[in-house]
């Protein structure tokens, strides 16, 4: 089984609930990551507020960070699961 391959998500019910709440959390992260780039432009608008404003786009970055070290672990958690099944099917064969 290789990494970022769709088939690895459909292969049995555990991975597609696997994928599914990957992509809620990603999902989730994605929202944050928006809603702090917003709100630290609106904060731009006031000079006292540019502190507060930039710390909400460092918060938003660290969001963006966050997205593709989730889309890696959904991938190795798939694969993962795909090699122990490979294992129990040698082991039973």
């Amino acid at each position: 089984m290789r990494l970022f391959y769709r088939e690895n998500q459909e292969q049995n019910a555990d991975t597609r609930r696997i994928y599914a709440l990957y992509e809620i959390a990603h999902t989730a992260v994605d929202f944050a990551a928006a809603i702090c780039f917003t709100i630290g432009s609106v904060l731009f608008f006031w000079a006292s507020l540019e502190t507060a404003a930039i710390w909400f786009f460092v918060i938003g970055s660290i969001f963006f960070l966050i997205k593709p070290t989730l889309k890696l672990s959904r991938e190795i958690h798939l694969w993962r699961i795909g090699q122990i099944d490979d294992l129990a099917d040698r082991l039973h064969s």
